[in-house]
């Protein structure tokens, strides 16, 4: 295959995955919806509790104003809160509700269960070659990432 083929075909094969996944999630709950712009904040603020506005914006590859935008109606939402930063007043922190650390581990739980429930339907060699194929994923992330001057 050549590499440009093989390219676009990871590319869109990634894509499409991600795409399926979140829509199945999306129909497996009677919660009002995440966006997935709201899913990755949330997981960025588990991850990185008190991290402010802008450091967010810079990891999650938005725009400032954007972040503050997602931020208002998380808050709005009651998943998140933006406390002062006792070191500059003007800036907030950001951390997790605890109703945002529920939905984060059901929306966890979710996923697993329907990832694992279509991996078990593949042979036994196609779950060989997607073990197989990990760490390459994963150093395509690592190289995506730092690209995007996050390393």
């Amino acid at each position: 295959m050549e590499p440009e083929t093989l390219s676009e075909e990871l590319a869109d094969t990634l894509v499409r995955i991600q795409r399926l996944i979140r829509r199945r999630l999306r129909g497996g709950t009677t919660m009002p919806r995440l966006r997935g712009a709201e899913v990755e904040l949330l997981r960025l603020v588990e991850s990185r509790p008190g991290i402010g506005i802008s450091d967010a914006a810079r990891a999650l590859h938005l725009a400032s104003n954007s972040v503050s935008t997602l931020v208002n109606q998380l808050v709005r939402d009651g998943f998140l809160l933006r406390e002062t930063n006792p070191a500059d007043r003007r800036a907030a922190r950001l951390r997790l509700t605890e109703a945002a650390e529920k939905r984060l581990g059901d929306w966890r739980r979710r996923r697993a269960e329907l990832v694992v429930r279509h991996v078990s339907r593949l042979d036994e060699a196609d779950q060989e070659a997607l073990r197989a194929a990990l760490p390459a994923l994963r150093a395509l992330a690592a190289g995506l990432h730092e690209e995007a001057g996050d390393g």
